[in-house]
């Protein structure tokens, strides 16, 4: 427990602010479950068209920094080319 009425107020902040951001991460993780699921089907078309969507969820993770503009680069590399290697 936070003694300090700084601490207490840090405390206090973090959770708001992880409420805020939470949603974000959610979604991001969402979408890249739902590509990754889609091509384990076989739905590789399907999954093409969710790719935009899922970069975009990355992205703005990245914009808020939930994640590392570098982590989710490599998030989106890692999903593009797993839907490209599919594909042929």
């Amino acid at each position: 427990m936070p003694i300090l009425d700084s601490s207490i107020k840090a405390a206090r902040q973090n959770k708001v602010r992880n409420a805020r951001r939470l949603p974000f991460k959610t979604s991001m993780k969402t979408h890249v479950r739902r590509i990754r699921d889609l091509v384990k089907e076989g739905k590789i078309d399907e999954a093409i068209k969710a790719l935009p969507a899922a970069n975009k969820a990355i992205d703005t993770a990245a914009k808020k920094k939930i994640i590392h503009k570098k982590n989710a680069a490599n998030k989106k590399s890692l999903l593009s080319r797993l839907v490209n290697v599919k594909k042929k």
